[in-house]
């Protein structure tokens, strides 16, 4: 049973989930191109009942999209770094204004510490690196960087084990 929890300390709205919606989500994020009507088989509930449920995950913002996943290392893009950057005080939408514009830049977020952002960027090798890291560095808005580059994933992105854990009682 999905039901609205309270807000937290950052002002979101948490979401309450059950066994079946854990189950929804899990289905739909180990094989994307599942239909609905595959979803209530195999779950056992009504074609509406999942229909619901996911129409409300969507709505309240726990689901975030339907589109594929794509691997940058595929597209041309095998290096993956993980830069801190130091912004000029007052000046982070100046400096957010640059990340955005540089595609390469997958995300970036603020963060505690004696550095203001930590960018997730990938490169086509290491001379590419280097070049947009002097691109961001041109800008007055950010201060220094401070890169590392992934050797190896060892986990992949996940979010099944988070959806299986949220939906279990709490311990």
């Amino acid at each position: 049973m999905l039901d609205l929890g309270a807000s937290d300390h950052i002002g979101l709205i948490t979401l309450t989930i059950d066994d079946l919606d854990a189950g929804i989500i899990t289905l739909m994020e180990r094989e994307p191109r599942i239909g609905l009507l595959e979803v209530s088989r195999r779950l056992g509930v009504a074609r509406g009942t999942v229909q619901a449920r996911v129409a409300k995950l969507s709505d309240r913002g726990a689901i975030t999209g339907f589109g594929p996943q794509l691997d940058p290392a595929r597209l041309g893009y095998p290096v993956l770094a993980f830069v801190f950057l130091e912004i000029a005080q007052g000046r982070l939408a100046e400096a957010v204004d640059v990340l955005e514009a540089i595609p390469e830049v997958m995300e970036a977020h603020g963060t505690t510490g004696p550095l203001d952002l930590l960018c997730r960027i990938v490169a086509r090798d290491n001379e590419h690196l280097q070049d947009l890291l002097n691109v961001i560095l041109a800008s007055p808005a950010i201060r220094r960087s401070t890169s590392y580059i992934a050797m190896s994933r060892q986990i992949e992105f996940r979010t099944v084990p988070l959806v299986v854990a949220a939906a279990a009682p709490a311990r």
